[in-house]
């Protein structure tokens, strides 16, 4: 039985939230599943999110926000594609019919929309159908959730930010999941430069909620972008073990660690991060975010000089089945990133000329529209450097390296490609893009004052006496 602290069908109408299900079982699993996708957490008294989707469709097997939320999450996880997952595709079907033979509220029926375009790559109209439900309903946590997931697939910062602050004030303390709206505003603060105020923000959510693995995550953040890798360090240190129980995000938090260490030059330190967690997280869970930090992690160390090649030919196990998904172009990239640490010629191959025929016809999907001006070039750029054509990775970069955000992520994930077009910058032969190297290392220690990471890429800069 689940527990009676989750919400029934009364609760929900209660609240203005009315759910098209005779079943308070239903209701209260419902509550579960979303309850957990908010706190990163699979909570095994309950059997997880998969295992609370599962008893949910046992308790209401017609029951379509239950339908909405759990092929919601398979979508929004970007680890599977309709274009590739008959399985997936037939559950986003299976959506849509079960809403055209009920009578649901309209609430419930935008939320199938958002879904059905989700599914078809058109994030963006996915999100504005979600942020119209937010204006009728602001205390809608999954509509809030799912649109600031999109538009963090879309790199949309300053939306990702005000979707939050739009509706803050409709919140009161004793709402359920209440302080974990205090992270995900701190996370669109951050991304719009907002980095005192992001902080702040987070830590009323952790002394709310000290379990909050998204604000911790934020505030890792913040000590990025502020070149701030001592109080990084320590700051994920003392709150590592309340983090470390939220399993969906636990990966990315010791990526964040990791990157601490690498900005020190403490490459071992990294890699023992990456070995003892991300590595054997990503293996475990298979999820995409765990798979493209994994990814970066051992490009930056790369990058850096350090050896890693037997690392990414493990790696490559867990990146090649997706060659084919392109759900983002995000992904994509990561995934070059390991078939050319491994020198797969065949499996580069694979990628590109997917990538490249489906986006012939994009239609509506988003990704696959800027696949031909911003993605493929930059996929191209990835393996232009792998092959050592450092000048050809710069003509490709240089023109888009104000558009990378475009492929969505946050500021430190993408940092990778700004360091890659540094480094490619560094190591051609053309002396234009050697002196353009010290512009770009200019710009990054004026962004990131006290760098450590920038200090060594400036020594390298002026080794070549350009």
């Amino acid at each position: 039985m689940i527990p009676s602290s989750f919400r029934d069908c009364e609760a929900w109408r209660a609240e203005g939230l009315g759910l098209s299900t005779s079943s308070n079982e239903a209701c209260k699993l419902y509550d579960a599943i979303l309850t957990q996708y908010v706190t990163w957490r699979n909570e095994e008294t309950l059997g997880g999110i998969e295992g609370c989707i599962a008893a949910l469709h046992t308790a209401d097997p017609n029951f379509v926000m239950g339908h909405v939320i759990g092929t919601g999450l398979q979508l929004v996880g970007t680890g599977s594609s309709v274009l590739r997952d008959e399985k997936l595709a037939g559950a986003v079907r299976r959506v849509v019919e079960l809403s055209q033979t009920q009578d649901l509220t309209p609430r419930e029926k935008l939320h199938v929309q958002a879904v059905e375009l989700f599914s078809r790559g058109a994030l963006s109209q996915a999100c504005s159908v979600w942020e119209d439900i937010l204006v009728e309903h602001p205390i809608d946590m999954l509509a809030l959730k799912f649109s600031h997931d999109g538009l963090f697939y879309l790199g949309d910062q300053t939306q990702m930010r005000d979707s939050i602050a739009r509706v803050l004030p409709h919140w009161k303390p004793h709402m359920p999941l209440y302080s974990f709206l205090k992270g995900m505003y701190s996370f669109g603060l951050l991304e719009t430069h907002f980095y005192d105020q992001a902080e702040t923000v987070a830590k009323e959510g952790l002394a709310l909620h000290p379990q909050d693995g998204w604000a911790v995550h934020s505030v890792a953040h913040v000590h990025e972008m502020k070149a701030e890798v001592e109080k990084g360090l320590k700051f994920m240190a003392s709150t590592e073990k309340d983090w470390v129980v939220c399993d969906m995000l636990a990966c990315h938090n010791y990526w964040h660690w990791a990157l601490c260490h690498i900005e020190k030059g403490e490459y071992e330190e990294a890699l023992k991060i990456f070995d003892e967690q991300v590595s054997r997280r990503c293996r475990q869970s298979g999820a995409m975010l765990d798979t493209v930090d994994a990814c970066s992690l051992l490009y930056r160390l790369e990058m850096e000089g350090v050896s890693v090649k037997e690392r990414y030919r493990e790696l490559l196990r867990v990146t090649e089945p997706h060659s084919e998904d392109h759900t983002l172009l995000f992904n994509d990239l990561h995934f070059l990133m390991v078939s050319q640490g491994c020198r797969d010629s065949r499996t580069t191959q694979r990628v590109l000329d997917s990538l490249q025929e489906l986006a012939r016809e994009p239609g509506e999907n988003k990704q696959l529209q800027l696949a031909t001006t911003v993605g493929l070039p930059m996929c191209q750029a990835v393996v232009e450097y792998g092959q050592g054509n450092y000048s050809k990775t710069v003509e490709l970069l240089k023109p888009l390296r104000y558009r990378f955000v475009e492929i969505g992520g946050s500021d430190a994930q993408r940092d990778v490609f700004s360091q890659l077009l540094i480094h490619a910058a560094m190591k051609s032969e053309d002396k234009h893009h050697q002196r353009f190297s010290r512009c770009l290392v200019v710009e990054r220690e004026a962004a990131r004052p006290g760098s450590l990471l920038t200090d060594r890429l400036m020594k390298r800069v002026q080794a070549l006496h350009v």
